[in-house]
């Protein structure tokens, strides 16, 4: 049995969570304040939230976690629920993602970790002894764009699988080749800065295209694929799973990376940038650039993508976390 955290901020981690459980051989129960997806495939513990009524002292507990309020009913709760279910599962591996305090307990219980690892700035004492004590880090991004300043025992613990998305096995026709072109501008539930007079400004300022407007200031969609593959151009932050939805249309893509901790979505953005496979853009641009930045975003070969998400990247990480599970104490 292999336990599997998901953070609820937003719902990257539950989709990267699904791609690679549906692609195990090896049981998989599901841990998070999220409802479970339908289609997920094993048990899933639903665990209290731990940011409701209650004080928020010490939260970062003198800077050495990220989430730890002192006397917190639902924190104290949503832990001891994480502990029962080791207790009763007995566990051979359990997969953080991501929660250095679910890390921290895991490996307390004598349980080996697969930290999630991400982007950005992770230096700091919380995030050094979540991926210290990890057994192995999973990062859904390819070698060949490794994040930059990581020590070198983290290198050498690291399964990069690619990115990978839900969309990776579903057929992606060709944009169609009649009517206007069309931009697809695809934000995601974690928010962002981008305002609806700003999405205006770049509609009038580009007239011979025609926008397409998912979360944000438009429509919320669950399934983003058929205005992906209808798109001619993507305009999208810089979350991973945004990304690698983007990558498995193969389509060009403009990305804004959005603040985040840790600038998570800068780190992915400037991988991005050095791999040309995306035209990066640090702030939202003014009209009058538009024209030219989609005109760039439309010089690019889509098929370049393949070297960002080859297509496998759940299959490669499921198939690590089963060998893992077969042989947890085996460092070779």
């Amino acid at each position: 049995m292999i336990g599997y955290y998901v953070h609820h901020h937003g719902v990257g981690h539950l989709h990267r969570a699904l791609c690679i459980a549906e692609q195990m051989r090896t049981p998989v129960t599901g841990l998070s304040s999220l409802d479970a997806p339908p289609d997920w495939p094993g048990p899933w513990v639903r665990l209290p939230w731990d940011n409701g009524p209650g004080a928020m002292a010490d939260v970062r507990a003198q800077g050495r976690l990220h989430w730890a309020p002192l006397q917190h009913p639902g924190y104290r709760d949503r832990m001891a629920a994480i502990a029962d279910w080791i207790g009763r599962a007995r566990p051979a591996l359990l997969v953080s993602d991501v929660s250095v305090e679910v890390t921290c307990l895991a490996r307390l219980f004598g349980i080996p970790v697969v930290v999630a690892a991400m982007r950005g700035r992770r230096r700091d004492p919380a995030h050094r002894l979540g991926y210290d004590l990890a057994l192995r880090l999973l990062a859904p991004w390819p070698a060949a764009y490794p994040e930059p300043g990581w020590p070198a025992h983290w290198y050498r613990k690291t399964v990069h699988t690619g990115a990978f998305s839900r969309a990776d096995r579903l057929p992606c026709p060709p944009p169609p080749g009649e009517g206007p072109r069309r931009v697809v501008l695809m934000l995601g539930a974690g928010g962002n800065r981008i305002t609806d007079e700003e999405v205006a400004a770049a509609r009038a300022a580009t007239p011979d295209w025609q926008w397409d407007v998912l979360g944000g200031p438009g429509r919320w969609s669950d399934d983003p694929w058929p205005h992906l593959c209808a798109a001619h151009v993507v305009v999208t932050h810089a979350g991973q799973n945004a990304v690698a939805e983007c990558a498995a249309a193969r389509r060009p893509a403009v990305v804004l990376p959005q603040p985040r901790p840790f600038d998570e979505q800068h780190g992915t953005a400037r991988a991005l940038g050095i791999g040309r496979l995306a035209v990066v853009r640090s702030r939202w641009p003014e009209p009058d650039e538009w024209p030219a930045v989609l005109a760039e975003a439309t010089a690019l070969d889509g098929a370049g993508w393949a070297r960002w998400a080859p297509g496998d990247g759940a299959r490669r990480a499921a198939l690590a976390l089963d060998r893992l599970a077969g042989a947890p104490w085996d460092d070779a």
